[in-house]
């Protein structure tokens, strides 16, 4: 199981996650060597095999090389899990950079396309493989624009959305399964500054039906969920995992 932004988080859940599943994983992390490394770490303690890979999936170059790498050391990975991503900060769109823009969709969107390119040569039957899952995680943001000041982050998500479902489709005869997820409101470092404001976070837990933040685990559970063969029929459905939705009212 390969995890994108795996040494924290969402991320660093997912391969806790499977690991306990009895997943070998590889932890992909852009920076923080020290805090991927014990992540994998604590994935071995499980049992399973774990490794950290740095790469940054913004960069092509980067992204061939890890995989080119882990089908050298470890064979043609079974999992993918598109979770590397960033929200842009709040910005008015009156004060939109282009270059700000076209990092954000770079990471978010294109860094989980080349990923998907990469896994998908390797696993795709037509090419030897024997087939596999990934998993993009996306955001509830994407149904509903985004919170006021993340209307670029929302539409980085709807993209990856719309290509979830493109690429069921399209990978569906090579056993490919493809998947999206979209956690809601979760406690990550992304988050924490919401969570620290009192007010902030009383008004963000109003505006969720079960009335809290998720976990890094709540959302980690359903998608290690997803590499199962009970969900063998399931591919180009995205998960909502916002805790019953958005209360408007």
């Amino acid at each position: 199981v390969v995890v994108t932004g795996g040494s924290r988080c969402i991320g660093a859940a997912v391969v806790r996650h499977a690991a306990a599943a009895g997943h070998p994983t590889v932890v992909v992390y852009r920076s923080g060597c020290e805090e991927a490394e014990e992540v994998a770490r604590q994935a071995r303690a499980l049992g399973p095999a774990s490794q950290a890979r740095q790469a940054d999936v913004s960069q092509e170059a980067d992204v061939v090389r890890l995989f080119e790498q882990l089908q050298a050391s470890h064979g043609v990975p079974g999992v993918l899990v598109n979770n590397a991503g960033l929200n842009g900060g709040r910005r008015s769109i009156l004060d939109f950079k282009a270059s700000e823009l076209e990092y954000l969709f770079h990471v978010n969107v294109v860094g989980a396309m080349l990923c998907t390119r990469e896994a998908a040569r390797r696993m795709a039957r037509s090419r030897g493989g024997a087939g596999g899952v990934i998993v993009n995680v996306s955001s509830m943001a994407a149904t509903i624009g985004g919170r006021p000041g993340l209307s670029h982050y929302a539409a980085s998500k709807s993209a990856l959305d719309a290509f979830t479902v493109g690429a069921a489709r399209e990978l569906a005869p090579e056993g490919i399964r493809v998947h999206g997820i979209r956690p809601g409101a979760t406690r990550t470092d992304l988050t924490e500054a919401g969570w620290r404001d009192p007010g902030m976070r009383a008004a963000i837990e109003r505006s969720i039906a079960i009335g809290r933040y998720a976990s890094a685990d709540e959302i980690a559970a359903p998608i290690v969920a997803m590499f199962s063969g009970a969900f063998a029929y399931l591919s180009g459905s995205i998960v909502d995992a916002g805790g019953g939705g958005y209360v408007l009212a």
